[in-house]
C-alpha cells in the first residue's frame, strides 16, 4: 500500500474540522485552545500547512477537541473506498 500524503492530509484535516464542528468550536477558539494561529488551523483542515504537520501540534490540536491522537491518524477503510485510496 502506497501512501499518498496529500490526500492522508486532506483526510486528517477533514477530520479536525469535523470534530472541531461537533464539538461547537470557531476556528478561531480552536486555534486559540492549542496556540496557533487561526489561519494555521485552517491551512490544516485544508490539508495544505506546507504538506507537513508535527506530531507535537497534531497531538495538541487532538487535545484541544479532547479526542485520542488515533481518531486523527487512522484512516479507516470505508474512508478509503470513499476517497479512492486504493
Amino acid at each position: 500500500m502506497s501512501i499518498n500524503k496529500e490526500l492522508y492530509l486532506t483526510l486528517i484535516g477533514a477530520k479536525i474540522r469535523y470534530y472541531r464542528k461537533i464539538s461547537q468550536l470557531s476556528q478561531e477558539e480552536l486555534a486559540k485552545r492549542v496556540s496557533i494561529s487561526p489561519s494555521t488551523l485552517r491551512r490544516i483542515e485544508q490539508g495544505t500547512y506546507n504538506q507537513s504537520i508535527s506530531l507535537a501540534t497534531l497531538m495538541d490540536i487532538a487535545e484541544g477537541l479532547h479526542v485520542d491522537i488515533q481518531d486523527l491518524l487512522i484512516i479507516s477503510d470505508l474512508e478509503k473506498r470513499l476517497t479512492g485510496w486504493e
